[in-house]
């Protein structure tokens, strides 16, 4: 274990351990200068989260679609690494370093629209930390388990402070019953160390499916008894902003409807990835961009 000072401690010890959050949700504070209403940057910094309705268009949509198809039909993609399966169908779950294909999903990476939304949270220059595209095809789609996803970067990623945050593009509609995005607001201020050692090469399960680096059942019904549970539902081309420590997770989809969503991790230029907070190496690169990280050019496009 590092000897460097680890103000977010997590599998470390034999019992959960609830801390405050040390570090600012907003890291600017004139709201006039903001890209988006001001009501909403209150908002995220209340709840953990924010919703944008319809934020691309149908046409732009179409576009992010056929991209989407493009990859999953590709058998050079589906036999990379990058390529995360279902554990019991071999359905794609998830396909990784998405803004590292050339194309539309590198520009999406780099859109006024939504990384010029993390640069005004994020107080800076920011770069893209992760990314993926996560599919819950009908019938067959499984559950995200509820974590913090700083937990996990913290630990086995080395992200050392919470200046992150999550961007999900809605490619479908997510409604109430196809396993859509659930969120603990004000869970974002209350960082829940869990219990279990890393296990060696934990990604290769943990992206499946997660049980280390959870919260336990007690601290789960004792925060969202605190706070509750709301979900993230909209039509496709809205968009999900989410703190980098908002508990969150979503249920398997038994619909007909598929669920299709992008997803950008922002982080600031000033917070990247150190040693891994655990005594395991750090996971791979299309995982965690260990860097030398850029800013991004953050430019105003569109894709129809």
């Amino acid at each position: 274990m590092s000897s460097r000072e680890d103000l977010y401690p997590s599998r470390q010890q034999a019992e959960p351990l609830w801390l405050e959050r040390q570090d600012p949700v907003l890291y600017q504070q004139d709201l006039a200068a903001a890209p988006i209403a001001p009501e909403l940057i209150a908002q995220y910094e209340r709840d953990g989260y924010l919703v944008i309705p319809e934020l691309f268009s149908a046409a732009e949509v179409a576009a992010m679609q056929a991209e989407l198809e493009r990859l999953r039909s590709d058998p050079e993609v589906l036999a990379s690494d990058e390529a995360i399966r279902e554990l019991h169908s071999g359905a794609l779950r998830s396909l990784f370093e998405i803004h590292r294909h050339d194309g539309l999903f590198a520009q999406l990476a780099c859109e006024e629209r939504i990384a010029g939304v993390a640069r005004f949270i994020l107080g800076g220059d920011v770069y893209v930390h992760q990314s993926r595209m996560n599919l819950k095809p009908g019938f067959a789609g499984r559950e995200f388990y509820w974590h913090s996803d700083f937990e996990t970067w913290h630990v086995e990623d080395g992200m050392p402070r919470m200046r992150a945050l999550s961007c999900s593009v809605l490619l479908t509609d997510n409604d109430s019953n196809n396993g859509p995005l659930m969120l603990v607001p004000g869970s974002h201020r209350h960082f829940i160390g869990c219990v279990g050692e890393t296990p060696e090469n934990h990604y290769q399960y943990s992206l499946r499916r997660q049980q280390v680096g959870v919260p336990d059942d007690a601290s789960l019904s004792r925060i969202i008894g605190r706070f509750g549970i709301d979900t993230a539902t909209g039509p496709a081309g809205s968009v999900v902003f989410f703190d980098c420590n908002t508990l969150h997770g979503s249920n398997s989809n038994i619909t007909p409807a598929p669920r299709s969503n992008l997803f950008y991790v922002f982080n600031h230029i000033d917070n990247r990835l150190q040693a891994p907070f655990c005594a395991q190496p750090p996971r791979p690169a299309f995982v965690a961009e260990r860097g030398p990280a850029e800013p991004l050019n953050i430019v105003a496009r569109e894709y129809a």
